[in-house]
Formats: C-alpha cells, structure tokens, sequence
C-alpha cells in the first residue's frame, strides 16, 4: 500500500504548492496524513537546513553539503518518517534520497554509487512507494523563482538559487534520468501546466495507487 510519496524537481517546480493541495485532499476524504520536508523536518532539521541555505556567502565544500543533508536525513527518517508511516499514516515529503542524486551527484558531481550507499545508511532502507516529478525547463523554474523572492521582498536568495543555470540543468537532468530508470516509481508530471491541472492529475494518480 502506498504510504510513502516524496515530490521532487528543481527549485521554481511547485512542489511545496502541489503537497499543500494534496493534503488538503486527503484531509477532505479523511484520511491520516503528515507533511514534512528536507532538510528541515526535525528541530535539528531546522538548524541544518539554516546553515544549507543560509549560510551567506561562505563557501560549503560538497562533502560537508553532503554530509549535512545526509545527518538531516538520518534524523528525520528515524524521529519523523518511520513513526509516522508505523501509525499508519501518510507520508508526504518535499524532497528526500532523490533530490540528494540529484543536486549533489549530478550537479556537484560526487560520485553516484557512493551517493547510494551513504544515502543507504542515512534513510534506514526507507524508499518512497511513490515519487512526483514536477519538471518544467529550467528558465521558467528560476523565472518564478525570483518571481517568489520579488514578491515576498527577499533580497537575498539561497545557496541553490544563486547556482549557475548549467548547474539546474544537470540536476534536470540527473532527476529525468532517474526517473526514466524507475517508471514505476516515479511520475513525472509537466509542471508548466496551471497549479490546478497539475493537482488534478496528482490526485488522479494517487486514487489509482491507492485504489
């Protein structure tokens, strides 16, 4: 039974819209579920995820990047995820094991296999039942992007966002190929479309999981 459902993509995707409309629909049909994210899920969460994206204009050298998200991980799944998935729960989650592949091993370029095997340790075997990819090119995710910032008066945006766009386009990239070689995990879903016709089509996908 699908418990676990991570969304994934770049920053810019939609992802945090797309998890609160979820829920609000399994809370319409009663159903128990829990949101959370990465990194950031736990209070310790919370103090790594400030040092990951704020950490200003300092260098983060990609092992200590790694090994933050990782340790993040490692504590979200063991005082997070598993209780609530053992209460029988739902789980949605923005970001998790994927996101690591991504933006570390395709952007950063760390090598895949040990990327595997860390993330092993750190998620305790905990793999999503279902993964939502929301993919849109990589000039419109960073136009919204700043778009958000603009809009919320932010005048400084996070270590990601300041990434060159060929560093995005290789975490596309590494998310596409990803997906491509776990169909049956991973939907991948077009998220040029309107916020509403991206929901209706999660919502589609998840009633048949479900079903």
């Amino acid at each position: 039974m699908v418990r676990f459902i991570t969304f994934e993509g770049g920053d810019g995707t939609g992802k945090t819209t797309q998890i609160r409309l979820l829920e609000g629909y399994f809370k319409n049909l009663a159903a128990s579920c829990l949101v959370t994210r990465e990194p950031g899920g736990t209070a310790l969460g919370g103090l790594i995820r400030k040092v990951l994206l704020e950490v200003g204009d300092d260098e983060v050298a990609p092992a200590t990047e790694l090994l933050l998200y990782l340790a993040d991980r490692a504590q979200h799944v063991t005082q997070v995820i598993k209780p609530a998935i053992d209460a029988g729960q739902i789980v949605l989650c923005d970001r998790f094991t994927d996101s690591t592949i991504a933006y570390q091993g395709y952007g950063r370029g760390i090598d895949l296999r040990l990327l595997q095997q860390l993330n092993s340790i750190a998620d305790q075997g905990f793999r999503p039942d279902l993964t939502f990819l929301l993919d849109c090119p990589v000039s419109v995710a960073l136009a919204r992007t700043s778009r958000r910032e603009s809009a919320v008066d932010q005048t400084r945006e996070d270590r990601f966002e300041r990434e060159k766009t060929e560093f995005h386009e290789k975490v596309r990239a590494g998310f596409l190929e990803m997906a491509r070689a776990e169909p049956g995990r991973f939907r991948v879903i077009d998220a040029l479309r309107p916020a509403e016709e991206v929901a209706l089509n999660i919502r589609k996908i998840v009633d048949q999981e479900l079903c």
